[in-house]
């Protein structure tokens, strides 16, 4: 069946109110009323007008054809969800009330023996729907864990009865060790559901870890980017390194070049197991020297001129 879009049928906005919803119903009873109509389609357009009007006029009614109807456009193949919601219908200010459109029936249930809806089904109840969003957090908070406060718009059901977002400060608890695409829930913290024994949605917050200027992740593991001085590389020495568990000592072998990795074993992100911390050398050359330190690399350079030529020659 095709999806009715019941706002256009009465000429009116989606956030319309109740009072905007009644002046246009009787403006377009008076055009369209068989009675006194001298349109051609005037049976036809008053039957789709009252129908509307018995959806937007209730606010139960108007906020299940709201969260149903979202993502729908008039004249688009609709699929009811899961069949009629129980809902008990007052009538309408006009003879024939009842007589509506599958669409509507596959919605609000199907019409009863004594000409309501919901065939005795009582009050209206439906369960509100999931929301998700993104939530940007640094390294250091998945690595240790926090807690923060974020404000996000939350769809509400106003007075009227219509779905307004409207924003809402919530305490979320971020997990250690969690990872970019995890997914944090917040129970009860969705869209709103409809009838008193109706359950909010939930909300669900997808983690993005925001870049760091010293620490690259790739999984559980870290890595860094360590600059060393030249003859530390070339004799070998004990350095500080920075892990976001803290600095910790790390062994540098003598002879060792820009660009080895060396591997702190589960100095990575929190899990079960724990990732590990790269730490990739970069060695760092003065960029002025003294005349003493220019003498002893001129001394350096003649003795690996003299070790190469001689290793030649052998």
């Amino acid at each position: 069946m095709q999806f009715k879009d019941y706002y256009e049928t009465l000429g009116v906005k989606r956030d319309a109110n109740a009072d905007d919803i009644k002046r246009a119903y009787r403006r377009l009873a008076r055009k369209y009323h068989p009675d006194v109509s001298k349109e051609t389609d005037a049976e036809t357009r008053f039957k789709e007008m009252k129908e509307a009007y018995e959806v937007l006029k209730d606010p139960e009614k108007r906020s299940a054809y709201d969260s149903y109807g979202a993502n729908w456009k008039a004249g688009q193949e609709y699929q009811p969800p899961g069949g009629g919601h129980g809902y008990s219908s007052t009538g309408a200010d006009f003879d024939g009330a009842h007589d509506f459109s599958d669409f509507f029936e596959s919605m609000f249930g199907a019409r009863n023996a004594r000409g309501g809806f919901g065939a005795g089904r009582g009050s209206a109840h439906m369960d509100g729907g999931d929301l998700n969003a993104r939530i940007v957090i640094s390294v250091e908070d998945a690595y240790a864990g926090a807690t923060r406060q974020i404000s996000l718009a939350i769809p509400e059901v106003d007075e009227d009865g219509v779905i307004r977002n409207r924003q809402r400060t919530l305490k979320v608890r971020i997990p250690k060790g969690i990872g970019t695409g995890q997914r944090i829930r917040l129970e009860s913290q969705g869209a709103p559901g409809i009838g008193s024994k109706a359950r909010r949605g939930d909300l669900y917050l997808e983690v993005q870890i925001e870049d760091h200027p010293i620490y690259q992740l790739d999984g559980r593991d870290v890595h860094v980017k360590l600059p060393i001085a030249d003859w530390e590389a070339a004799l070998g020495a004990s350095v500080k390194v920075p892990t976001l568990g803290g600095t910790v000592d790390l062994k540098v072998p003598g002879g060792s070049s820009s660009g080895k990795r060396l591997r702190l074993k589960g100095r990575g992100m929190p899990g079960n197991p724990a990732g590990d911390q790269y730490v990739e050398l970069q060695i760092k050359v003065p960029a002025r020297l003294s005349k003493e330190a220019r003498s002893l690399y001129e001394k350096l350079k003649a003795e690996q001129l003299t070790a190469t030529s001689n290793k030649a020659g052998a």
